[in-house]
C-alpha cells in the first residue's frame, strides 16, 4: 500500500512539475513577447526621434536660408533708400539754389523796372535803365557769387 500511495504521489508531482513546467513555460513566451514588442515600439520611438530631429534640422536649414535672403533684400532697400537720400539732398540743395538766382533776378527786374526812364551819367547823358544796369557805379548786384555744382563741368 505503501507503494501504491508512493506512486500516486509521484505522479501528482510530475502532474504538478508539468503544469508547472507548462506555466513557466507560458510566462516565459509571454516575457519574451512582451520583451519583443517593447524592442519594436523602442525602435519606432527611435525611428519617429530620428525624423523629427531630420525635420528640425532641414526647417533649421530653410529658415537659415529664408533669413539669409530677408537680410540681402534689407541690405539692397537700405543701399536703394541711401541713394535715394542722397539724391534729394542734392534736389534740395538745387531747388534752394534756383531759389536764390530767381530771387536775385526778380531783384534786379525791380531795380530795373522802378528806376525810371533813366538816368544821367558824369557826361550828363540820359542813360536807358538797361544802359544804367550796366554802368560800373551800379553794379551791386555783380558782387552775388553764382554757385557751381560738380555736374556743371565736363570730366
Amino acid at each position: 500500500m505503501a507503494s501504491t500511495s508512493g506512486n500516486s504521489s509521484g505522479s501528482s508531482q510530475t502532474q504538478n512539475s508539468g503544469s508547472e513546467g507548462d506555466l513557466q513555460l507560458l510566462m516565459d513566451q509571454r516575457k519574451r513577447k512582451r520583451m519583443q514588442s517593447n524592442r519594436e515600439s523602442a525602435r519606432r520611438s527611435r525611428m519617429r526621434k530620428q525624423q523629427h530631429l531630420e525635420d528640425l534640422m532641414a526647417q533649421a536649414a530653410r529658415l537659415s536660408k529664408d533669413n539669409n535672403q530677408i537680410l540681402t533684400n534689407i541690405n539692397i532697400t537700405t543701399q536703394y533708400y541711401i541713394n535715394v537720400e542722397a539724391e534729394n539732398s542734392i534736389l534740395r540743395a538745387q531747388a534752394v539754389e534756383l531759389s536764390q538766382r530767381l530771387d536775385s533776378l526778380n531783384e534786379i527786374l525791380n531795380f530795373i523796372s522802378t528806376s525810371g526812364t533813366g538816368v544821367y551819367d558824369s557826361d550828363q547823358t540820359l542813360q536807358t535803365s538797361a544802359d544804367s544796369f550796366m554802368n560800373p557805379t551800379n553794379l551791386i548786384y555783380l558782387n552775388q557769387p553764382i554757385p557751381a555744382s560738380a555736374d556743371m563741368f565736363p570730366y
